[in-house]
């Protein structure tokens, strides 16, 4: 059984940085896509950068020069820098399995205040 589990979330000042991970397990086809989105109260769930198993990301432009997604096989990250309150939110992580389908983690809260 795939599973997805994110680490890394807390409380921080405006200015400050955190770094989440993530890790699949359980799946013996490859991980291609992977990706972190986040929902905040009130609002949808929007993806804030995505990576491909050729390391090309994407952002979402309100975390452009902020915030840097990686990944080292099946494991990936999210470095925040210059964090501000509007980024705070639940942030998940998303894999796509090759032949599976598309695999959610549990969520981890962000939470960006003074």
């Amino acid at each position: 059984q795939v599973q997805v589990v994110e680490s890394g979330g807390g409380l921080v000042q405006p200015g400050g940085s955190l770094r989440l991970s993530c890790g699949v397990s359980g799946s013996s086809f490859s991980v291609d896509a992977m990706g972190w989105y986040r929902q905040a109260p009130g609002k949808e769930r929007e993806l804030v950068a995505a990576i491909s198993s050729l390391n090309i990301a994407n952002y979402v432009d309100s975390v452009k020069g902020r915030f840097t997604i990686s990944r080292a096989r099946d494991t990936l990250y999210l470095q925040m820098n210059s964090l501000k309150p509007e980024d705070t939110a639940v942030y998940y992580c998303n894999a796509v399995v090759s032949r599976l389908g598309d695999y959610w983690g549990q969520g981890t809260q962000v939470t960006v205040s003074s």
